[in-house]
């Protein structure tokens, strides 16, 4: 595959992983009837819960497409590590790994979030797993975010770098902010994974747009 048709590649995977994120949400959402699912007050992990009519941390669960949900989390995780490493070739040395890695560990993370389950009600470790990869998803994948707008060697636009980071150090932020009060702890949730999910689409449309320079690979990006 050549280069220009890779980073093309690249470019749609982040597009597609943040649409069918957003989609199997909203269906997801929207198939729970008693009480309405809040993405003000429910966390996202509530659509992956299985249990049905359960009560965890105040919170009434009942997802009947959880399913959906744990899928498109398991996806979401494949895609974006895919889509980051394919563009991963802008850059090489020390910078590349370090990228690759956090594309790579985020993808697993996220494959286990997809298959550990956020409930009470299940084997004692999975809420353990589940939380743990959640945090360490959500790290690599904003950090990737932060590097895209840091690394001057791309010679993207200030523009575009100064949004890369500001997403990005936003998202860390907010995942801060989760256990502040129960009535928000879903806004500032979703605020530390829209950002990457953002930042994916805005990369993806402005690389096929041809408004992202394309750079050689360099063999030491200065950051």
């Amino acid at each position: 595959m050549s280069r220009s048709r890779r980073l093309s590649l690249g470019a749609v995977v982040l597009v597609v992983n943040a649409l069918q994120w957003v989609i199997a949400e909203a269906v997801t959402a929207a198939a729970w009837n008693d009480p309405p699912y809040s993405y003000a007050t429910n966390y996202i992990s509530d659509l992956g819960v299985p249990d049905c009519g359960t009560k965890f941390q105040g919170r009434e669960i009942c997802s009947p497409s959880h399913q959906l949900m744990n899928t498109s989390f398991m996806v979401q995780g494949i895609l974006f590590a895919a889509g980051v490493i394919l563009l991963s070739l802008l850059v090489s040395g020390r910078a590349r790994r370090v990228v690759v890695a956090l594309a790579a560990t985020h993808g697993v993370a996220f494959v286990l979030v997809g298959l550990f389950h956020g409930s009470a009600h299940g084997p004692g470790y999975s809420l353990v797993v589940h939380v743990v990869a959640a945090a360490i998803g959500i790290l690599c994948a904003n950090t990737v975010v932060i590097m895209a707008g840091s690394l001057r060697g791309l010679g993207a636009p200030p523009s575009y770098r100064v949004f890369s980071v500001t997403v990005g150090v936003l998202g860390l932020l907010s995942e801060t902010l989760v256990g502040v009060s129960a009535s928000t702890a879903g806004v500032f949730e979703r605020a530390g994974v829209y950002s990457w999910l953002l930042w994916g689409t805005v990369t993806g449309g402005l690389l096929l747009a041809g408004r992202l320079p394309r750079p050689a690979v360099l063999e030491n990006v200065p950051v």
